[in-house]
């Protein structure tokens, strides 16, 4: 499988800004754009059917295709990528209170947990009847079915993934992801749904946190809160998901060394991933500020400001997330790939809807 290139990773220490800042101020550029079409939607036909969110999103893989940026410019988009969506989410939380949460009860929350599961398993049989190697196959399951990226490079080092593996996973992931929340909104509305279902919805299926917010935010705030509820408590399953597969990988996935041969007598373990890896900062900040807001510590007049500013972050966010989705990198991968990562997406769906279904929520 040919190797794609993406841009690297944040950092996960001291971040340089002046070598961020030209890549800032692309995303920067980019997210102004998306805020003077949604203007111009709204003098044109009174109304944005297209939100800075989404039009960041586009622009930035519009961007993406028609110009590579070259390496000066991939540490800001990568910091705005990963840094400011991650401050969003933690100031996101001050505009959800813990009888939002409460509110979705417990059947809801347990349901999350089987959904992932079941999901996982899906997807890795489908993986597997279609011929990919294990490691690919757990790999794509694992970012389908909790939390795209993040989850990926979580599980990569458990299972022992190479590079090829991983970098095709999350070109897929991208690729995938903007797709998801350009289409979901469509479907919630051909379905009659309500926010609360909608953003359920798009908590379940939708890869990540500020994904998840551009997708319900077509169809209210109350959609946007419910959605990354959800979708937190399903990134909360990565922790478990990595531990399984810590104690399971040395025989579903043995190591193997440089000839691609299995080593026998090693294992998994030195490659578990750290706990920032598996309960990473911001849900901490997150639920930490939804405390606050529900004892009442968090000020009444700052609600407002703080959901301003998480709001132009994630589009921010989103800008950099669309300057770095290649869409021709699917043009790269094998067939399998392709239709096990779109049956998976697939599978996930219907599965988060007969939840709803059964909850009596959709």
């Amino acid at each position: 499988m040919a190797t794609v290139v993406l841009f690297p990773p944040a950092p996960t220490h001291r971040y340089r800004l002046p070598a961020a800042a030209p890549g800032v101020a692309l995303c920067l550029a980019v997210t102004g754009a998306a805020y003077a079409l949604e203007n111009a939607e709204r003098g044109l036909v009174g109304k944005a059917w297209l939100e800075a969110l989404v039009l960041a999103i586009l622009i930035g893989t519009a961007v993406r295709s028609l110009w590579t940026p070259d390496a000066k410019w991939h540490a800001g988009i990568a910091f705005s990528a990963k840094y400011l969506l991650e401050i969003a989410v933690v100031l996101l939380g001050a505009s959800v209170s813990a009888a939002t949460i409460l509110a979705a009860g417990p059947a809801l929350l347990i349901g999350i947990a089987g959904v992932v599961a079941s999901a996982i398993l899906l997807s890795f049989g489908i993986g597997r009847l279609l011929g990919l190697p294990t490691r690919m196959a757990l790999l794509i399951a694992c970012g389908n079915s909790i939390c795209g990226n993040s989850a990926i490079a979580a599980v990569a080092p458990v299972i022992g993934a190479d590079s090829d593996d991983v970098a095709a996973s999350i070109a897929f992931t991208a690729v995938l992801g903007v797709v998801v929340v350009l289409g979901l909104p469509l479907l919630g509305v051909a379905l009659g749904m309500s926010g609360i279902s909608y953003g359920a919805l798009a908590g379940l299926t939708v890869y990540a946190v500020p994904q998840v917010m551009a997708a319900a935010s077509p169809l209210g705030a109350v959609a946007v809160q419910t959605g990354t509820v959800v979708k937190l408590v399903r990134v909360l399953m990565l922790g478990p998901v990595c531990l399984v597969l810590s104690l399971i990988a040395p025989r579903v996935a043995p190591p193997l060394n440089p000839y691609g041969e299995v080593n026998a007598g090693e294992t998994t373990t030195e490659r578990r991933p750290g706990i920032s890896h598996l309960m990473p900062w911001f849900i901490i900040g997150f639920i930490v500020l939804v405390a606050c807001r529900s004892l009442g510590l968090v000020p009444t007049a700052a609600i407002a400001p703080l959901g301003s500013v998480a709001s132009l972050l994630t589009v921010v966010s989103m800008a950099a997330l669309g300057l770095g989705v290649d869409v021709r990198v699917v043009a790269k991968a094998g067939g399998r790939v392709t239709a096990a990562v779109v049956l998976s997406l697939l599978g996930l769906g219907a599965i988060s809807l007969a939840l709803l279904a059964v909850l009596h929520i959709a």
